[in-house]
């Protein structure tokens, strides 16, 4: 059965407190372009998120979350000097912090970046339909051009407010030869 990849290029998610740190007390975010998940969406402001050896322009994903987490994928790790593991979103716990800087002001997290394990968004109407349960391994398999890869190692997530898509990072989607968002196959 087939469903959407997606590329999750680099992104910030900001908690209210952070935000208004970054941006000032009376800013709202400016949704620009919505995203697969339902309510989520890429906006228009960005912050400089700054590690020991680099910095990185990043988009900020609305709405604001209970907590802050920037998502990178290893090669940008890499240019901010951060060793980030992979983990699921949420999944904060021992991982390293980072300096960002905004228009009006700059914070220090002391955890929170981490490389996004490649997931599945299902519905659970969806997931009864693909045959999958939350928190499932299953793989999914790309064909694009020549070059037909099969990501194994994917986790399905099923929420009520999911939006049927597969996410990678940027490496994931180069690996590949991605051109942008394409059908895959899941395999169980």
């Amino acid at each position: 059965m087939k469903m959407i990849v997606e590329t999750s290029a680099r992104h910030i998610h900001l908690t209210q407190e952070d935000l208004e740190t970054l941006f000032g007390s009376d800013v709202q975010l400016t949704p620009k372009k919505a995203l697969s998940q339902v309510g989520q969406f890429a906006c228009a402001e960005k912050v400089e998120v700054v590690g020991p050896k680099g910095s990185l322009k990043m988009s900020i994903l609305g709405p604001v979350r209970p907590e802050t987490q920037i998502e990178v994928a290893k090669t940008d790790a890499r240019t901010l000097g951060i060793d980030a593991p992979i983990r699921m979103s949420a999944d904060l716990e021992g991982t390293p912090g980072c300096k960002v800087i905004g228009p009006k002001g700059e914070i220090t997290i002391d955890r929170g970046v981490i490389v996004a394990k490649r997931h599945a968004h299902f519905t659970p109407d969806q997931a009864v339909e693909f045959g999958v349960k939350d928190g499932q391994n299953i793989q999914i398999k790309l064909s694009y051009n020549d070059r037909s890869l099969i990501f194994g190692d994917v986790i399905a997530r099923v929420s009520k407010t999911a939006g049927l898509a597969v996410h990678i990072d940027t490496d994931e989607a180069n690996a590949a030869g991605l051109p942008g968002t394409v059908d895959g196959e899941v395999i169980l």
